[in-house]
């Protein structure tokens, strides 16, 4: 039996994979081998020696330590691509409040009431104030093309908009994915100088954390429409805010509201809806409960962000699986521990990410406890446990 710890509400469609005889979930587990996670902040939480994982259920890992969980020999899951169509749906309710002006539209229509001329005739009056373009004959500009841009590139493409896309790094398995007529741009400063809408869909990281700022901005048409349903620091405020308020941008439409932006002209703010719908955080659920159960029964990595990726298949013989650091020898060190039980080794696998690798070893037969906790003291390793078919 594992125990899964739950640190948020989560849908109990993880009873289909984390199954009662096998797992107790919940938020009162202790000493929890893995635990299921979306917003609550995990820095400065003590993990105990026997946890495995750590999956969020959702995209972003903001809230997740992911070094130190790697050196406490901690796999950090999470679910990229699950949300993907509930963000795109609103990216695409994002456009048309940037272009019809049906948020300014809705409220002047809270204000309306019969008097002295009917409710129909100030409609009639008053609707030429929130003319708007259509977004058909447009031009999208999507920054970034994985899981989320691809289908915004593509929904764009079916509201008859001409889409320029640009990400550097995009996978194979996404511009499979990409529709033909997205129009790929090798330069973002192309994006920026020919977009009447631009929505960006990266990562935060050091190297786009204010990859929109003043100097891109300066780019951008005038009457362009910035949207970000990605990260908040993905796009820097002051500068936002400077250019609304010159008119060097039409409109901002953001996810992610702060006091700044409150009652800012041209500014259009949602509460952080991207991923809010049931549909979404099934998926997310149903991604990391697979993820974990993968991970404690066979010792497969599929969507870490702080691992190497090493999807595995199920076990037919004893599997040592091992979390170390990524420095020279430590394979050498690893096959003589195991030499000394004159193990035969069926199959190994070494990968690795940055300074942390995964090395998987299945053997012969089952090596001894002792073997096992040799292999878990080494210098370079971080957890070393033994999975038996």
């Amino acid at each position: 039996m594992y125990n899964v710890k739950t640190l948020n509400s989560i849908s109990p469609v993880y009873q289909d994979i984390l199954r009662a005889e096998d797992y107790a979930v919940g938020a009162e587990v202790e000493h929890p081998d893995a635990i299921l996670v979306r917003s609550a902040d995990m820095h400065g939480y003590a993990p105990e020696e026997n946890l495995l994982c750590v999956a969020r259920a959702g995209a972003g890992v903001n809230n997740l330590p992911l070094d130190e969980f790697a050196r406490a020999g901690i796999v950090a899951f999470n679910s990229p691509g699950a949300n993907a169509n509930a963000v795109k749906e609103l990216v695409i309710a994002g456009l048309l409040l940037a272009s019809r002006k049906i948020a300014e539209g809705i409220e002047w229509c809270r204000n309306l009431s019969d008097g002295e001329v009917s409710v129909e005739k100030q409609v009639e009056a008053g609707k030429k104030q929130f003319v708007g373009p259509e977004l058909a004959g447009k031009t999208l500009g999507v920054v970034g093309l994985g899981a989320i841009g691809v289908q915004v590139a593509n929904a764009a493409v079916a509201l008859g908009m001409n889409v320029l896309g640009y990400d550097p790094f995009i996978s194979i398995e996404h511009a499979w994915k990409l529709s033909r007529a997205v129009e790929h741009s090798a330069e973002l400063d192309d994006v920026l100088m020919r977009s009447d809408y631009i929505t960006v869909h990266v990562p935060l990281m050091d190297s786009t954390r204010d990859m929109i700022d003043a100097a891109a901005i300066a780019k951008m048409k005038p009457s362009a429409a910035l949207l970000n349903f990605a990260r908040d620091g993905l796009v820097n405020l002051d500068a936002v805010k400077a250019a609304l308020d010159a008119d060097k941008l039409r409109v901002y439409v953001t996810d992610f509201p702060c006091a700044s932006l409150i009652g800012q002209r041209g500014a259009i703010l949602t509460p952080h809806l991207g991923a809010s719908t049931p549909e979404s955080e099934d998926n997310c659920v149903r991604m990391v409960a697979q993820q974990v159960n993968d991970y404690i029964r066979y010792g497969s990595i599929v969507n870490s962000v702080n691992f190497p990726n090493c999807k595995l298949g199920r076990l037919t013989v004893p599997r040592i699986a091992l979390l170390h650091q990524n420095v020279p020898n430590v394979i050498g060190s690893i096959t003589k521990v195991l030499s000394e039980e004159a193990l035969n080794i069926e199959n190994m696998i070494n990968v690795s990410r940055g300074g942390y690798a995964y090395t998987v070893v299945d053997v012969g037969h089952a090596p001894s406890q002792r073997l096992v906790d040799k292999l878990s003291k080494l210098d370079t390793m971080y957890k070393a446990r033994l999975l038996m078919p």
